[in-house]
């Protein structure tokens, strides 16, 4: 009996954190610059300058197009990725996390003159940080090395 509580409780619980993933962040670049990591959210950005948020940018050269065909490709072939909007050099994603089925977004940027694909992943919920925005990164950044 006491085994059947504990279990009903830790789904109920897990449903509750995927409910907490609905909030769409605020997306977009504005004057060449992502918007800030929020506090308390698992995020990571290539343009952050905090320890915590920082993550290198993924490095490319080339052809823009091929790039972002590329970069599709590699957000694709990670589980749970789907491209939404791909406009000249920007891309936004979302992935579906397989254990607790959240909703994450990352957007990227590919810098031709600087040669790097600039990156930035946030957590839509608010309550557990496992890393999940950081290490889909740098999944989508090994695929796409991979690539070229």
């Amino acid at each position: 009996m006491k085994q059947a509580l504990l279990i009903t409780l830790f789904v109920v619980s897990l449903a509750a954190l995927g409910a907490c993933s609905t909030k769409i962040p605020n997306l977009g670049m504005t004057e060449g610059k992502f918007a800030l990591c929020p506090v308390g959210v698992d995020c990571v950005s290539s343009q952050a300058t905090d320890a915590r948020n920082k993550i290198d940018p993924i490095k490319a050269t080339g052809d823009p197009n091929k790039v972002m065909v590329d970069l599709g490709k590699a957000v694709e072939s990670v589980f749970g990725g789907k491209v939404l909007l791909t406009e000249g050099n920007y891309l936004r994603a979302e992935f579906k996390s397989s254990v607790l089925r959240t909703m994450d977004d990352a957007e990227f940027y590919y810098d031709q003159e600087a040669g790097v694909i600039q990156v930035h992943a946030l957590s839509r919920g608010e309550v557990l940080d496992f890393s999940d925005s950081r290490d889909r990164i740098e999944e989508v950044r090994m695929i796409f090395s991979g690539m070229e």
